[in-house]
């Protein structure tokens, strides 16, 4: 009954056995095996985006960090949701590999960034001129730390308010898959056609060993970010000498579409979950379950029995004790992945049950 993170799934037979074959003989590093041009073309496809550069990083941090940094100078702001990754999870990673860029917090409901609030935060930016941070770009979560998804008219109309002002558009995809089965569009109108212009396309999170694509659009429009982009991840130590093992990762995960099963195993899991949840007493969501978690709160004398019986996923927020008397009622986040079984459902919600 594991339900703590998507991260602490295995990783499916297929990428083991493409990580297998790779394996064998020499090949060149730093990107320049042949299956990181194989990796390329198909994101390229996958994206209907011809021109997309595709960089490959080990660790969604560095990806989201890499990203902002190639974009945002030292002095920018980077307009992102309260609990957005790169706000609350990434200790500073994007104020460090910026020179020291400045975070602001957008307000939402769900994990979504309140349009008018973007808005606004954005026009009030630098009324000061060389005293204050500057206007740098905007960063929208898909799927949101809330489990929740923007969906293609979502992203455009955030990504349409950062466009007025001239601004840049990252998206931290790091669930980019679980919210794409979810949204039941094309890979495209969700990023691109959308307004996006740099993603961090997670692979980690749903079955990879370890492996994130970051994909610049278009270079033409970017002129020079693509080499920027580089410069930065190798001086940021994040270029990998043995780049074939990223790239078979990679090029496994995609191949019949493997990513899309695997986030859609994981949302089906969630549904079922929060289906179950609905049938226990005292339990309510949180927040709308689009994607593969849940979040939902129910008494403490539920949550102490599901932990007994071995269940292990994170209280939300944290901060929030088992100890005491009492039925009140505490929230808690629970992830789904690619391998949860209907077996681990149906255990965890008879311990709640008791």
């Amino acid at each position: 009954m594991f339900f703590a993170s998507d991260n602490g799934s295995g990783v499916p037979g297929a990428v083991l056995a493409a990580l297998a074959r790779v394996n064998e003989g020499p090949a060149p590093g730093y990107g320049a095996d042949a299956a990181m041009a194989e990796v390329t073309d198909r994101l390229r496809a996958v994206f209907e985006a011809p021109k997309a550069e595709v960089f490959l990083i080990a660790t969604g941090t560095a990806a989201n960090a890499i990203a902002i940094a190639s974009f945002c100078p030292p002095w920018g702001t980077v307009y992102c949701h309260d609990h957005a990754h790169i706000e609350e999870d990434e200790c500073g990673a994007p104020e460090f590999y910026t020179g020291g860029a400045k975070l602001r917090r957008i307000p939402g409901n769900h994990g979504r960034m309140d349009p008018d609030a973007l808005r606004a935060a954005i026009a009030a930016t630098g009324q000061v001129g060389v005293h204050n941070a500057q206007r740098g770009m905007v960063s929208i979560t898909e799927t949101t730390e809330a489990g929740t998804v923007h969906g293609p008219a979502g992203v455009a109309e955030l990504a349409g308010i950062a466009r007025d002002f001239g601004l840049p558009v990252h998206m931290d995809g790091a669930r980019f898959a679980n919210a794409l089965v979810s949204a039941g569009c094309t890979p495209a109108e969700l990023t691109w056609k959308a307004g996006v212009d740099v993603l961090s396309f997670g692979g980690t999170k749903n079955g990879l060993m370890g492996v994130e694509a970051l994909i610049l659009f278009d270079p033409d429009r970017h002129a020079g970010k693509g080499w920027e982009i580089q410069l930065r991840r190798k001086r940021g130590g994040h270029l990998f000498s043995k780049h074939r093992y990223l790239s078979a990762q990679m090029l496994a995960y995609l191949e019949d579409d493997l990513w899309l099963d695997l986030a859609g195993r994981a949302n089906a899991a969630a549904a079922s979950l929060a289906a179950g949840l609905a049938q226990v007493p005292g339990a309510r969501l949180v927040h709308p379950v689009q994607a593969n978690a849940v979040f939902a709160a129910f008494p403490r004398v539920a949550h102490r029995r599901a932990q007994t019986a071995g269940a292990r996923y994170y209280m939300w927020p944290f901060d929030q004790s088992l100890e005491g008397d009492g039925d009140a009622p505490l929230s808690c986040r629970l992830v789904c992945s690619w391998n949860t079984t209907g077996s681990e459902i149906a255990a965890f919600l008879d311990a709640l049950r008791g």
